[in-house]
């Protein structure tokens, strides 16, 4: 009689934020899921496997195994991707920067192995959209992810009225993110167009040396000068 072989997990591994030492924000759980998993889904290649020789410099890196995923992954490939873990070999899925799966294209492979009966394994690891929550002083009982804003500068204003009008009905707070060469004009777009006594947060380099967060009201940002070029920021408002 022909068996089943036991399907592998899937593993949401976390990484750094940036260019910081790993064990300053990685628990143990992290290297040795990279101990003893071979193959990967990730989204740049370079990048993922330099991370996991600062993680385990031991492991050989012409033994593993990996996947990309990003914008140019066909959905037809998504299923070849979890293959191994049906088989019953456990694969690691990694995020570009933070955690899996959360404002991240990971997501997609995270819902197929739960269609597919595949146990998914989260591990701990840095979050910039919480740790930004957390450091706000905001709402962290009631409180709203909305990703990238418009590029269009006509939507763009209504969307940030349409969320400041949210904060204020809901006592949501309101989380969205740029690109990070656009953050300057952004942030000019902010103090523009949100109400004087609008709580802003601003929340760069989190976990980083140059780490930078600050909650004003919008009134007290016009007043305050701040680089965020190039910076990953997130930005959070509330409008009590």
């Amino acid at each position: 009689m022909k068996t089943t072989p036991l399907k592998g997990k899937l593993y949401l591994i976390p990484t750094t934020l940036g260019e910081n030492n790993p064990d300053d924000v990685l628990p143990q759980t992290v290297k040795r899921a990279i101990d003893f998993i071979g193959t990967y889904i990730v989204e740049n290649e370079k990048t993922a496997r330099k991370f996991i020789k600062a993680i385990h410099p031991e492991k050989v890196q012409a033994d593993l195994k990996i996947s990309l995923l990003n914008k140019r992954t066909e959905a037809t490939e998504h299923k070849a991707m979890l293959s191994p873990c049906l088989n019953g070999e456990n694969i690691g899925l990694m995020s570009e920067a933070g955690c899996p799966g959360v404002a991240d294209p990971g997501a997609v492979i995270v819902k197929l192995a739960h269609e597919n009966g595949i146990q998914v394994v989260p591990l701990v690891g840095p979050s910039s959209i919480l740790l930004a929550m957390m450091a706000s002083g905001m709402n962290g009982q009631n409180f709203a992810f909305n990703g990238y804003l418009p590029i269009d500068k006509g939507e763009k204003k209504s969307a940030l009225k349409s969320f400041e009008n949210l904060s204020n009905s809901k006592n949501q707070s309101q989380i969205f993110i740029e690109t990070p060469y656009r953050n300057n004009k952004l942030m000019e777009d902010l103090v523009q167009i949100l109400q004087p006594n609008t709580h802003l947060c601003i929340a760069a380099d989190i976990t980083l040396p140059t780490e930078y967060i600050k909650t004003l009201r919008v009134a007290d940002w016009k007043k305050t000068k701040v680089d965020l070029h190039n910076r990953p920021t997130i930005f959070i408002i509330h409008k009590m």
